[in-house]
């Protein structure tokens, strides 16, 4: 994978779910050279441990500022990850699961959109992948360009000619794609959060789609995936 342009000095926030993924991205981010500010949506999703990784995560990689923004996404409901709904754990479909939140990272962009140009921020970072995920709409290449024009659109500072760019540099990567980039990095994969449904001793379930993609990932990869598994 080839490094991102040289971000020297400049402000880029970055959407931290605590996933190995939005790590990778925080950490590609900071090796560009760009002031990460760190952004977690606390959807009121069924586990915290996402959460906790965040923070794990973006005190490590030394960000400015890390916000984590309550957005009570359990009255919407409509996914498992906010609803009494089961977590599938019969392995990865073709179909869109039901972990899908409706529209979730369109909400979080637009919100991570906002807080980048109050903060006169032109540099967005998601950490979306199209190869190795579980199907969901909301992770295509086709997304990405949709909001980045989107982002133009919506926005003082695009009106004005300032535009925003949306890095997904994770985009067309599989999962062992990642977790080697997670290791060039230095970054310990321990500190990245992926399970769905955690066990109630705090080990992830591993059957889960995440947990299933995640595994297969650092095998292919032929690197330790330091994750405690209840299965």
């Amino acid at each position: 994978m080839a490094k991102l342009t040289s971000g020297e000095g400049r402000i880029a926030v970055v959407l931290l779910s605590g996933g190995l993924d939005s790590m990778v991205v925080a950490g590609l981010a900071r090796e560009a050279g760009y002031r990460v500010h760190a952004l977690t949506i606390d959807y009121n999703q069924r586990h915290r441990c996402e959460l906790a990784a965040a923070a794990v995560i973006a005190e490590e990689l030394g960000a400015v500022r890390h916000v984590i923004l309550p957005l009570d996404l359990r009255q919407f409901g409509g996914s498992a990850l906010t609803d009494d709904i089961a977590v599938p754990k019969d392995g990865v479909g073709t179909d869109i699961p039901v972990t899908y939140v409706p529209a979730r990272n369109l909400v979080f962009l637009s919100l991570t959109l906002a807080w980048a140009e109050a903060l006169g921020a032109r540099d967005i970072f998601i950490g979306v992948n199209a190869l190795d995920y579980s199907g969901y709409p909301d992770c295509r290449p086709e997304f990405i360009a949709g909001f980045a024009e989107l982002a133009d659109l919506a926005t003082k500072a695009g009106a004005e000619g300032d535009r925003f760019a949306i890095h997904a540099p994770l985009q067309f990567l599989g999962k062992a794609d990642i977790a080697r980039e997670a290791d060039r990095l230095g970054l310990d994969a321990g500190m990245s959060w992926s399970c769905y449904d955690p066990e109630p001793d705090g080990r992830a379930c591993g059957q889960c789609d995440s947990c299933r993609l995640r595994r297969a990932g650092f095998a292919e990869a032929g690197l330790v995936d330091p994750t405690s598994y209840a299965a």
